[in-house]
Formats: structure tokens, sequence, C-alpha cells
């Protein structure tokens, strides 16, 4: 295989060079792989593309900084190969890839299908907590529970062999572009976008779905003008991988009737011959289960409420992503009639204005944050800007660093509380529940 660039991603093609192009994307800890028991019928109508996402199944370690990052990859990559129109579906992260797309590059779409998407993807702090873990433990531990999050209990223990090759998907990613791509997802969130989705887009969702269930895929569809629900029953977050044939007909039924075609299509191909070593292809299923029954209909849910300018807005978004859900929910039900002016302040100030500027990164932000409340003794304050900076990428010897350094400056005794603190904080942050 010739070596891909850091700017583009690796793929492969399946179906006739003349047919028109349908891209298929994966979600983050898979591979292309995902989609392989879609690909006898799609390729019966459409050229499938398939790529991987970086340093996953084999592909280069180019770790992404952003959804639009991988996005720009990916349109790159097509340029590449003389793709200028195509229809895309993507499962999860691959969905967000596809939101991207529809927004900022409307003309290149003739229709979507977002799959166990959301515009938002739970909360800041799940992703980066997960990043944590990463660093400090390695990616078997999120292996182990993969398939926890992807199928049902009845899917997996009747299914060892797919559970089985879900785990060694996970486990033969790049725990650096892994740990990037929880970065692009915990700042990944569309929400006042959604309305400027101009392409017909099918939202397809498994009934039990834990991760991004139904709720997600109504606001998806509450929020796109031209969207179209599908519930599949019995199936989790990897709908793809648990109910092939439901989704595939799905698939099929939507990109049949909802392609906008324009009057010119270019589709260039090459085909690049598949990396080695790979992971291990899914495993087939016998007997066949049957397709659920899964119906495309619009959904019946309110409009999507629309941000404001309001520096507020801002603040309280990036004060979440810094210090966590928990702790600004804990801190906002404190809040009472004396308190709600200082707390409107901070929120505005701090966090809208000055950890909002684009002048330094959080990283740098939070390093500086802990050198000065070591040098105020701040110890409470402290414990929480510790959690932040993990959360904004510093790893524990780094934060260890920076205390080294505010030893020296500050004084050993505040430093001595702030190693104290900072420890503890480490502890619970990197050690995995029992």
């Amino acid at each position: 295989m010739s070596e891909t660039p850091s700017n583009t991603l690796q793929y492969r093609f399946d179906g006739p060079e003349e047919a028109p192009v349908l891209i298929l994307g994966p979600s983050l800890g898979t591979t292309w792989h995902m989609w392989d028991r879609q690909i006898p019928e799609l390729t019966k109508q459409w050229r499938v593309f398939r790529f991987d996402l970086p340093g996953h199944g084999g592909a280069p370690a180019h770790p992404a900084a952003s959804v639009g990052d991988l996005a720009t990859r990916l349109l790159a990559t097509l340029e590449s190969l003389g793709v200028h129109r195509f229809g895309y579906a993507g499962c999860a992260l691959g969905g967000a890839v596809g939101i991207e797309l529809a927004l900022r590059h409307p003309e290149r779409l003739a229709s979507l299908a977002l799959i166990a998407a959301s515009p938002r993807f739970g909360t800041a702090d799940e992703f980066r907590q997960r990043g944590v873990i990463v660093r400090t433990n390695g990616l078997d531990p999120i292996a182990r529970s993969a398939p926890e999050r992807w199928f049902t209990g009845g899917f997996a223990a009747a299914q060892p062999a797919i559970t089985e090759w879900a785990v060694q998907m996970v486990r033969t990613t790049d725990p650096g572009c892994y740990i990037a791509a929880c970065e692009a997802l915990a700042s990944f969130d569309v929400r006042a976008g959604l309305g400027s989705v101009g392409v017909p887009t099918l939202v397809l969702v498994g009934s039990e779905d834990q991760v991004t269930g139904p709720a997600e895929a109504r606001t998806l569809v509450a929020g796109i003008p031209d969207a179209r629900l599908a519930v599949v029953p019995g199936a989790s977050h990897l709908v793809p991988v648990e109910q092939p044939a439901a989704v595939t007909d799905l698939l099929v039924r939507h990109f049949s009737t909802a392609w906008q075609p324009l009057p010119e299509i270019t589709t260039g191909h090459v085909v690049l011959p598949a990396a080695a070593p790979r992971p291990p292809q899914a495993p087939g299923v016998a007997p066949p289960q049957p397709a659920p029954v899964a119906e495309i209909a619009p959904a019946a849910v309110p409009p999507q409420v629309q941000g404001s300018p309001d520096p507020y807005d801002t603040g309280i978004k990036v004060r979440r992503e810094v210090l966590g859900d928990a702790h600004v929910d804990g801190v906002l039900e404190q809040t009472d009639a004396f308190s709600e002016d200082f707390q409107q302040l901070v929120t505005r100030y701090a966090w809208g204005e000055v950890w909002h500027r684009p002048g330094l990164d959080r990283r740098t932000r939070s390093c500086i944050t802990l050198t000065a409340l070591v040098a105020g003794g701040h110890l409470d304050e402290l414990a929480v800007h510790t959690r932040a900076a993990l959360r904004n990428g510093l790893t524990p010897d780094e934060i260890k660093e920076v205390l080294l350094q505010a030893a020296v400056y500050c004084g050993v005794p505040a430093a001595s509380g702030a190693f104290r603190v900072a420890r503890q904080v480490i502890r619970e942050e990197t050690t995995l529940p029992e």
C-alpha cells in the first residue's frame, strides 16, 4: 500500500466504477470493516468508498485535531481521486463528519444518513476523562468495555466472535489518535447550526442505544429541515453490525429516493490494496437474523432553540468543558439571590471572555492557573483546576512539572500542600472503577 499523506485518509473502494459514489464513515474505535455486511447490497447500485480514521485499522497515526479536520482530510482524499459529488452515511463520529460536510460543503453532498449520531456527543467531560484513562492505562480498559457500549447484552452473549472482533478493533488503534478523536468529540457542538443542513437526511438509531439514543436522534430531526427518523428495534450503538439487514434496507431506500443529482458528476477512482497488518474482518452470523421492521417517518418534536451571542452562553459552555458538568451543576445549585450576581460575573468575564480568548490554548491557561492558585494558597480551587488540567490535555507528569516550577518561585510550603492535593485528584481521576 502506498503511504497515506498526513492530510488524507486511508481508504478503499468496492462496487462498479461507473456508479455514483456512496461514502461510509466509521465510528470511533472501529475500522471500515464495521460496514462489511452492508457492502454486497450497496454495491449493486453504488461505488462504495470506505475510510479509516487516523491510527485506526493500520492507518498512519496522524492525529486529527477536530471533526472539521477529519472532514477536510476526507475532502482532500476525494479531491485526489476526482470524486466531487457523493452520498454520505456515517456512524457516531463518522456521522459528525457528515454533519460537518453538510454545513461546510453542502454542494458536495447528494444525500446524508446519520447513524447513532448527535449534534453534541454527551459532555466534554466524558470524552476528556476517556482520554485521561487512555493516557494513564492504555486502550485495554476501553477495549474491554466496548461491547457494553456498542451491543445489546443479548447480542453480545449470542455472538462471542463478533464481540471479540470488536474488542480487537479498539486494541489495535493508536492511543494518541484515539485520544485526539476523543478531544475532537469533546469540542463538537453543532446544535445551533442544524437548521443550515440543507440536504435530505435520514437519522437512524438503535432503540436500545445508551450512547446516542433516540432522544439525540429526535434532536437531529427537529433541527434539520429535511430530515426523517428511523428507529431500529433491538439494536444498540453499533447498529450496522448488530442489525445489518435492517440498516442496509433503510440506507438503500433512503439513498434511492432522496438523492439530489447535479448535471455533471465526476468520479475518478483509484483503489489501494489493503494495509498490513489488518484487524480481522467481522465474522459472519449464522443463522442470518431477520431484519426488524424500522419505518422511516418524520419526527414530531419541538423545534431546536437557537443559541444567543450573550457572553454568558459562551462562558457557561467553556466553564463546563474545563471544569466539568458535575462541578458547575453543583455550584449553580448552591447559587442564591446573594451570590447570583457573582456567578454571573465569573461566568461572563472569566469564562466567556478571558478563558475564551484565542491568544492561549487551554493547556497553557491551565498551567498558568495552577501556578497562580499555588501562589495564593487556594487549595480547594487547586483541586478543581487539577481536574480541569487533565481534561485540557495535561498529563500527570506535566502537572508535576508545573508544581515543581511553582515550588521554586512560590515557596516549598505552598507547593507541599499543592502536591498533596494534586496527587489525590490525579489518583481519583486516573484510577478505573472496579
